[in-house]
């Protein structure tokens, strides 16, 4: 019983090798058994990443192809699979054929692209290459998530991937500051991710939001109006969370100074105002523009503040951005630049005693606390949307009610 299975096998494994680009019952009945097109079980296998520097041809020679063969595969991926995307540290698995000697001629190799697909390379006897996904689903997803500690570690406790939290940051950008989030604050949030093998790969959708902190609270409705095609995040009676300015030119740090106007100088120790914000961070880290706006100045501080750019905004309001490693590509004095456009990167130049960035606001030449500014908003949705709006709204925050156990 068991050749005769193993006999109806190797048929349908010769059937996928020759049909590889397209599936028939047989196939699927082999990807069942035998995911990548072959049996495992067969063969001896060891498994490796990729090499800096190793293209296909010296990856296969080192598993013991030879290089005539390894370039008539290059000439078989066709649509497949580019073999200049091979990509250092990715992990591959060879299968060897056994013999009497334990470890005989190279049969097969997998190349796993990402954490869904893999490329089948067919070594020997008739060449061949395949792609292989693996079954991915689409789950919605309630999380509720209070902080306790971290942001970070609060969701993951409540259950959910922390790749969840970019795509709140990107939402709240204008209207939470992730830098000052405290003890007891709380997020609600109905999305949907995709699940492979029960593995999160991505945070595809945030359908609804609400955030409360203190005696705030900000909502986010994902709606696209019904004569467009572009979505955006509004809030409670259609109020857009998109503002002016963003929170905080960077992401992801930590705060390493206040404004203040009586501090003590790290490096001199002179007691002097610093009507600034540090935002402590990895040389090179990304640095941001907050708002639209025209660079004035771009180049060197000669008063402390090393490479810094400082932007003209409109209704009186500039911001600067000292202490920066380099500047983004393009960015001098005249350059117009946009909300959430690359500026620089994080650095230690001018008087520093660390990478960090020093972040200033003015509003018609006055110096304002960035923690505690009320950016500007942006135009509410238009009236004609307002009914559907509501509707949708209405529903969503129903089931985020009911979700929630009735704890709002």
């Amino acid at each position: 019983m068991k050749s005769k299975k193993r006999i109806v096998l190797a048929a349908l494994l010769a059937l996928c090798a020759i049909g590889c680009g397209r599936k028939t019952d047989s196939v699927e009945v082999v990807e069942k058994y035998c995911p990548y097109g072959f049996d495992e079980s067969l063969y001896i296998c060891e498994e490796g990443k990729v090499k800096s520097g190793d293209t296909f041809t010296t990856l296969m020679g080192r598993l013991g192809m030879e290089a005539a063969d390894a370039y008539k595969l290059t000439q078989l991926c066709d649509s497949v699979f580019d073999v200049r995307r091979l990509r250092a540290d990715n992990v591959f698995r060879a299968f060897y054929k056994q013999d009497s000697t334990g470890s005989g001629p190279l049969a097969y190799v997998v190349y796993e692209q990402s954490r869904i697909r893999s490329t089948v390379f067919k070594c020997s006897d008739s060449l061949a290459v395949w792609n292989f996904d693996r079954p991915t689903s689409t789950e919605r997803k309630f999380t509720d998530v209070t902080i306790n500690s971290s942001l970070w570690n609060d969701m993951i406790a409540a259950g959910a991937s922390p790749a969840l939290i970019v795509n709140l940051a990107d939402i709240y950008q204008w209207s939470v500051n992730f830098f000052t989030l405290q003890q007891g604050d709380r997020f609600r949030v109905i999305y949907s991710q995709t699940v492979c093998e029960d593995e999160i790969i991505s945070i595809d959708t945030v359908f609804f939001s609400v955030f409360n902190g203190g005696s705030k609270e900000v909502s986010a409705l994902r709606y696209v109006p019904f004569d467009q095609e572009k979505a955006g995040y509004w809030g409670k009676d259609g109020e857009s969370l998109k503002r002016m300015f963003l929170k905080a030119p960077l992401k992801y740090n930590r705060i390493s100074s206040k404004f203040s106007y009586r501090r003590k100088h790290p490096v001199t120790g002179k007691v002097k105002a610093h009507t600034a914000v540090d935002y402590a961070a990895p040389t090179g880290t990304p640095v941001h523009a907050i708002g639209d706006g025209t660079v004035t100045l771009c180049g060197w501080d000669g008063t402390g503040g090393g490479n810094r750019v400082r932007i003209k905004h409109m209704q009186g309001y500039e911001s600067c951005y000292m202490h920066l490693s380099g500047f983004a590509k393009g960015i001098r004095s005249g350059s117009r630049v946009s909300q959430g456009e690359l500026i620089g990167y994080v650095g230690a130049t001018g008087t520093a005693t660390g990478p960090h960035l020093d972040f200033r606001i003015w509003h018609n030449k006055k110096p304002i606390d960035p923690l505690s500014l009320n950016s500007p908003a942006s135009e509410p949705l238009a009236k004609k949307y307002m009914d559907e709006f509501n509707g949708i709204y209405t529903i969503y925050a129903a089931e985020l009610d009911s979700l929630s156990g009735g704890n709002k």
